[in-house]
């Protein structure tokens, strides 16, 4: 590959067969990841669904690149106190096979190091030759042997800076949430959003066979328990390629967090109904929401782009969805009938799922938490207008930022005193309501991803 002036860089040169296994592979992914804007899972997807790497690989290698990016900033702290010289402007194939081998050293018994090393030599020999090689060897040997006295950030001096390198999120984030929850609370937060989440599955209603699913795991002796806040939903200990299996194409069930599932709780569909789902795609609360309305009445589900609503229509035929029509508009300014019913599942941040997307902590600046609630507030706004008098507006988002959920829910108030909270104690557990009425989940207190959600009922006057 060669620069725009066609100058061939050490950079740039990719050689044939340096990029196979789990781990080449995930140097390739990562290389991708640090030069562009791609989402972690589009790249992982595309990868996994090739042929390249037998079951067993892909495994691996997805483990390794989520934990790589989800460690980034400690690993990169080791790194830097090995690296002869400046570790971050370091050629992107030495950062990334040196990040894989130490993520391997430091997170994943069952590799040995040696194995970690040996596959980090290897790789760097066919990219860059033997000297680069022999350097890389002698960091990771230098970094095992000194594993047990390794030196962070002190507490004492900066722990913004401690806290924010031991569990690995951005500065920015990290001083954010010691300021609003304090230290202790802001720590058991992101270690949260370190663990690996558990799969958690709905099942679906519309199908009388789903019972045989659950069967199928007793079976295979598979561990699952029912979810301790929402019916149809269960939590799977660990179901490797389960979205690939014949009970998922038979739409017995669908892959879905519980916290998506509490917004249409709080929305409490029934058949007959007209329902909007303002920001419908990919599809998983317009399905449930159709489930819960066993196919009768009207669901209008909208999106931004075509594209993305085929990820709805194709949803809806899996599940045998049949009420659902696919509109492609901006949410913030779509002109239909009143309804019932409107859900806005909000564009958001996603600071409420980085144990899920571990790549959203490092894609986000400050500065676009004030630029999504403006574009939150426009889309709230036009659906004030979408909702009958009498009727139910619910607004959520899988984030835990206030300028996100109750800031704005409380600014949107103001203005529509025709709104009014209805309470969530009547919808959801009493565990998962708050006292102003609205819900917000977190990873470290639920167990689910951090998320929040509001009911809003329009008085019958309409605000006339």
């Amino acid at each position: 590959m060669s620069t725009q002036d066609g100058t061939i860089t050490k950079e740039n040169i990719q050689p044939a067969g340096a990029y196979t296994g789990a781990r080449g592979v995930a140097i390739k992914i990562l290389n991708r990841f640090e030069r562009s804007d791609a989402y972690l899972d589009r790249l992982i997807e595309a990868e996994l669904s090739s042929d390249e790497l037998n079951e067993l690989d892909k495994g691996l290698m997805n483990e390794i690149v989520t934990g790589v990016v989800r460690w980034r900033m400690k690993l990169d702290w080791v790194l830097t106190g090995f690296f002869h010289g400046n570790f971050t402007k370091a050629e992107t194939n030495i950062k990334n096979a040196l990040r894989i081998a130490l993520y391997q050293i430091m997170f994943l018994n069952r590799v040995p190091q040696s194995a970690a090393v040996n596959e980090a030599v290897e790789f760097m020999k066919k990219v860059r030759g033997q000297k680069v090689a022999d350097l890389v060897n002698a960091i990771l040997r230098n970094i095992i042997r000194n594993l047990d006295g390794i030196r962070y950030p002190d507490p004492a001096e900066d722990k913004v800076r401690h806290l924010a390198v031991v569990e690995s999120h951005p500065i920015w984030m990290t001083k954010r949430w010691i300021q609003r929850y304090g230290y202790e609370q802001a720590r058991q937060l992101m270690a949260a959003n370190n663990t690996i989440p558990a799969l958690s599955l709905r099942l679906n209603s519309l199908k009388k066979d789903s019972a045989s699913f659950l069967d199928a795991l007793n079976k295979n002796q598979i561990q699952y328990e029912p979810s301790k806040y929402l019916p149809n939903f269960v939590r799977l200990h660990h179901m490797a390629g389960i979205g690939k299996s014949e009970f998922f194409r038979q739409g017995f069930f669908s892959v879905q967090d519980e916290s998506a599932g509490i917004p249409v709780a709080l929305l409490d569909p029934k058949p007959g109904e007209r329902i909007l789902d303002l920001c419908a795609a990919p599809g998983g609360k317009t399905t449930y929401i159709g489930e819960l309305m066993k196919n009768e009445g009207e669901i209008i589900a909208v999106d931004r782009y075509e594209t993305r609503l085929h990820l709805v229509e194709k949803a809806c035929q899996r599940l045998g969805i049949t009420n659902v029509s696919l509109i492609a508009e901006d949410a913030a300014a779509i002109q239909l009938a009143p309804a019932d019913k409107v859900l806005v599942d909000a564009p958001c941040s996603g600071l409420g799922v980085i144990a899920k997307k571990p790549d959203a902590k490092w894609l986000r600046e400050p500065e676009d938490i004030p630029r999504l609630a403006d574009i939150q507030s426009r889309i709230l706004e036009n659906a004030a207008h979408l909702v009958k008098p009498g009727g139910i507006l619910v607004y959520s988002t899988c984030t835990i930022e206030p300028e996100e959920n109750i800031d704005l829910i409380k600014g949107f108030l103001l203005r529509h005193p025709e709104f009014e909270i209805d309470p969530a104690q009547s919808f959801v557990k009493p565990e998962l309501a708050a006292a102003n009425g609205t819900v917000e989940t977190f990873q470290h207190e639920h167990g689910m991803d951090g998320s929040f959600c509001v009911r809003l009922k329009k008085n019958m006057d309409g605000g006339k």
